[in-house]
């Protein structure tokens, strides 16, 4: 659901530091939100504060939340202490294949335009999708 983003309430906050904010914002701006923030049903942000400080820079008036039943303050603390915990980041040879692997679509060589080409040509003829 979407909600007004003046709406949210932050609270008490195990994150401090909310580091760079700026590829964050970028990566909102390109490809919009992928996931929700959490919020409880009195709009108290459970987790989530880096992308809606993100979206808050970028001048959205709204964001997409989730609604969680975390009334009490173990339940909140628990859900942001595990939203943060678990994540594994890529290595740095799966960045770089991810890298390469999008450089060659972006740039596909002489022999794969060739084959788009035709392939396109018949998708057009037979009016396929």
């Amino acid at each position: 659901m979407q909600i007004p983003i003046e709406d949210i309430k932050i609270k008490r906050r195990i994150r401090k530091d909310l580091g760079d904010l700026n590829a964050l914002s970028e990566s909102l701006r390109r490809y919009g939100q992928m996931h929700p923030i959490l919020i409880n049903k009195k709009n108290v942000l459970i987790s989530g504060r880096r992308r809606l400080e993100a979206a808050k820079r970028l001048g959205w008036r709204t964001i997409n939340a989730q609604l969680i039943d975390a009334g009490d303050e173990l339940a909140k603390l628990e859900f942001e202490l595990e939203e943060n915990i678990q994540r594994q980041g890529l290595t740095n040879e799966e960045i770089q294949a991810a890298m390469n692997r999008i450089q060659k679509l972006r740039n596909p060589g002489f022999f794969r335009r060739i084959w788009n080409s035709i392939v396109r040509f018949f998708r057009n003829l037979f009016h396929l999708d």
